[in-house]
């Protein structure tokens, strides 16, 4: 049940009036009106994340007296006090959260305002990340509590339509590697609503075992931490609940699952989510490349405008391949307040054991 609460502080236009969790058909309406949301912003976004593990619906709703709504999507944990769980947009693993505001972006008191009332949550940590192409406003706006951390998000625009796309953004290299896939010996089937779902997270089980002998993982170790990280429950709750909102792109070599791309679709922006091969099927004829290119061209010929690549550390080979295709990396910024250093002793203990295991990161 949603709970309506006065905020003590008031704008310039009167009070603010916070609903909690916030009403579906009116983050609908902002996820549809903010023209920088993202499918992660949505309401079934959080609903996937819900049924996948067991965190609850938190989010917030602002109405300001001169008419402007923002939305905070939120989960935490079920069954911890307040004061011992995190309220999070969103937890690891989950992408990119962050607020949705209409009519547009909110001014500096009103941004000013919901990030305030974010830090005095009674929660053990409070995470905001936000998006690519969120407003200005909400980094000028963090309050000395939180810290904040810079993330590299690759967005690939759409405007011009695939024809431009392709002659103007996508590198020569890249051009040419599409060629070679598309004279392969590469069958491509695209399935939408999850029917492609068990191919793909066979795939992207072979891709651990690669994973884990480049990072000097133990096998064991890999499969654990990559299946908790990303079961195959979660992609089935996204491809079930989003239906034709998520496409599996999936490359046969021989009849046998070469590659793989997952990405699911709202608004003006399609998102590139997951991608795993087989290397010894995929490498030779270039699959990872001419499934990109197919799931691009989708995303013109369905209207979108920006193709988000998701984040990579600037330098390493994952940037160099999304850079092929045009995508620039962009600033994107995580929202931090804990009561205690939780996240600096997760760093430790990781960093830790990494030198332990000799890990090499991607």
């Amino acid at each position: 049940m949603s709970t309506v609460e006065v905020l003590t502080r008031t704008t310039a236009a009167g009070p603010v009036r916070v609903t909690s969790p916030a009403p579906r058909e009116v983050w609908w309406r902002l996820a549809g009106e903010d023209p920088a949301a993202l499918v992660t912003q949505t309401p079934t976004w959080l609903d996937s994340l819900c049924a996948t593990a067991p965190f609850e619906d938190a989010s917030r709703l602002y109405v300001f007296g001169g008419g402007r709504r923002v939305v905070v999507p939120l989960v935490r944990r079920r069954g911890l006090p307040r004061y011992l769980t995190a309220e999070e947009s969103w937890p690891s693993g989950w992408g990119i959260g962050g607020p949705l505001s209409a009519p547009g972006p909110p001014d500096a008191e009103e941004a000013a305002v919901v990030l305030g009332d974010l830090a005095r949550r009674p929660a053990l940590r409070v995470g905001v990340r936000c998006g690519p192409d969120a407003d200005p406003v909400w980094a000028s706006a963090a309050p000395p509590g939180f810290a904040v951390e810079a993330l590299t998000t690759y967005v690939l625009e759409l405007d011009g339509g695939f024809g431009t796309v392709w002659e103007r953004r996508f590198h020569g290299r890249i051009r040419r590697d599409v060629r070679r896939g598309e004279r392969s010996a590469v069958e491509v089937e695209v399935g939408r609503g999850g029917r492609l779902v068990p191919e793909f997270y066979g795939l992207y089980e072979t891709s651990m075992l690669r994973w884990a002998a480049h990072q000097h993982e133990p096998r064991a170790l890999a499969r654990l931490r990559r299946s908790r990280e990303f079961p195959r429950r979660y992609l089935e709750e996204v491809a079930g609940r989003f239906g034709d909102g998520c496409a599996v792109y999936l490359a046969r070599v021989g009849g046998e699952p070469a590659a793989g791309v997952v990405v699911v679709s709202h608004g003006d922006r399609a998102k590139y989510w997951r991608g795993a091969m087989d290397r010894d099927l995929a490498h030779p004829v270039r699959a990872n490349f001419l499934l990109q290119r197919l799931a691009i061209e989708d995303a013109c010929a369905e209207g979108r405008t920006a193709y988000v690549m998701g984040d990579s550390r600037p330098g390493s080979s994952l940037a160099h391949f999304k850079e092929g295709f045009g995508a620039e990396g962009r600033p994107s910024l995580r929202y931090r307040r804990e009561r205690l250093p939780l996240t600096r002793a997760d760093r430790l203990a990781r960093t830790a054991a990494k030198r332990l295991l000799r890990f090499r990161d991607a």
